[in-house]
């Protein structure tokens, strides 16, 4: 079984939505984990929008980076420049992927827009996450 970890600067928004459609489309062909350079806490909208999609996220906890520092990863896929240039070293195998999304919880607006910018974030990384066990697993 491969290990995939998804990275991202807070661990609250967008690797939480990728970890959730990475388990879905992965099955049992992988073990999913996420985790932050910093934790903020999972974004209650990122919950609300992958509900809305029929994924339940509202388990997930926010983890930092170090936590995994000894599990043997064999993907590591950053989900925002600000973790891909601040990610630590650890000794891994893994093949490293990258793949920048805008980051919804900065959106502005009402609240309906902001819940869109969620939305379109969340199909952005549906997409990613499904193209990527598609190719990987």
């Amino acid at each position: 079984m491969k290990r995939i970890l998804v990275l991202c600067t807070g661990n609250s928004c967008r690797s939480q939505i990728a970890e959730g459609y990475l388990r879905h489309f992965a099955g049992d062909k992988a073990e999913i984990y996420s985790a932050g350079i910093e934790t903020h806490g999972v974004n209650p909208r990122a919950i609300a929008t992958m509900k809305e999609d029929g994924i339940d996220i509202s388990n997930h906890t926010s983890n930092n980076i170090d936590e995994y520092k000894d599990i043997d990863f064999d993907f590591v896929i950053t989900v925002c420049d600000n973790a891909k240039e601040r990610c630590p070293f650890f000794p891994t195998k893994a093949k490293k992927f990258h793949q920048n999304f805008p980051d919804p919880a900065k959106s502005t607006g009402t609240e309906e827009e902001i819940l869109e910018q969620f939305r379109q974030v969340r199909q952005m990384i549906k997409s990613y996450s499904q193209q990527f066990v598609t190719d990987n697993l």
